[in-house]
């Protein structure tokens, strides 16, 4: 089948056009089925593969242990694989026909404790970075804004006095979010104490700057973010994206309506956000097992 293959990944090329990486990843996994398919079924012939070969070939994925996310990708590219041979030779049917999607597994996300969220946001020192860092922390948990959201904050965003900031999500929607008097502290403190010693006289409408007066990069974020985490020896696994989820999970723990906590964090389907009411029952069973002397 080296051929109907090679002619496939050449139409994936030329007339769709696609990237070297994705190229490469059909061909990877283009060569597990095929080489499966020779070795162990023996078959060479792509009239003779049937339904069967293919069930055989998801079961050795999933005994080696494979994700049912990689499987699915996997079984993806067979089935473009048969329906390209079907339009472009004399192979009449498709044996992926029908075949199930493993469904992805839906993994809860990572979140802090409110003790090591008050660990990572107590940061000491009166200096203009560690007073940056402070308010785009406090802001980030009390607001529940994505890392970009936040990054692309203008001054004009900004109000202090009502105690909201305004963000635009994905798709451009606008939404509004309560601050916080911790928050709004320390974010005030941030624009009269640090902001215009980084702007240093230049032109720049981003809340948050970085040490060259230009707005605040993810990547720099990102950096700034596992610096505190290592010095505040948090173990765990952290993330920008994970004061957002604590922020969803500790409202939700604290009896906030998942509708509000939708709203807030601009979740197009409610679907999206109940996935933190399965990390407030996790934790619950934790907290039982940890405590109740017959758990």
């Amino acid at each position: 089948m080296r051929h109907e293959t090679k002619d496939f990944l050449h139409y994936l090329q030329v007339e769709r056009g696609l990237s070297e990486n994705t190229l490469r990843s059909y061909e990877r996994d283009l060569h597990q089925y095929t080489t499966f398919l020779q070795e162990k079924c023996e078959i060479t012939d792509a009239k003779e593969i049937q339904r069967i070969h293919v069930l055989q070939f998801l079961s050795d994925l999933h005994n080696k242990g494979r994700t049912a996310s990689t499987t699915a990708r996997i079984l993806s590219t067979i089935r473009a694989f048969h329906q390209f041979l079907i339009r472009e030779t004399d192979v009449e049917h498709d044996p992926s026909l029908h075949i199930e999607t493993p469904k992805k597994e839906r993994k809860l996300p990572k979140i802090l404790s409110n003790r090591e969220v008050e660990d990572l946001l107590d940061l000491q020192g009166n200096d203009a970075l560690t007073i940056r860092n402070r308010a785009m922390l406090e802001m980030l948990y009390a607001t529940g804004l994505r890392v970009t959201e936040l990054l692309t904050l203008t001054l004009n965003d900004l109000h202090l006095t009502m105690g909201f900031v305004r963000c635009f999500g994905k798709g451009s929607k606008e939404r509004i979010i309560p601050l916080g008097s911790h928050a709004e502290k320390a974010v005030e403190y941030y624009l009269y104490h640090s902001r215009s010693l980084l702007l240093k006289e230049k032109k720049e409408d981003a809340l948050f700057l970085n040490h060259r007066g230009k707005a605040m990069t993810r990547q720099g974020f990102w950096k700034v973010l596992k610096a505190i985490a290592r010095e505040k020896g948090i173990q765990k696994e952290i993330t920008p994206h994970t004061l957002r989820h604590s922020f969803a999970t500790h409202l939700l723990e604290n009896g906030a309506d998942l509708r509000a906590v939708q709203e807030m964090l601009g979740h197009a389907d409610i679907s999206t956000t109940q996935v933190y009411t399965h990390v407030t029952k996790a934790r619950l069973k934790d907290i039982y097992k940890n405590y109740h002397p017959r758990a």
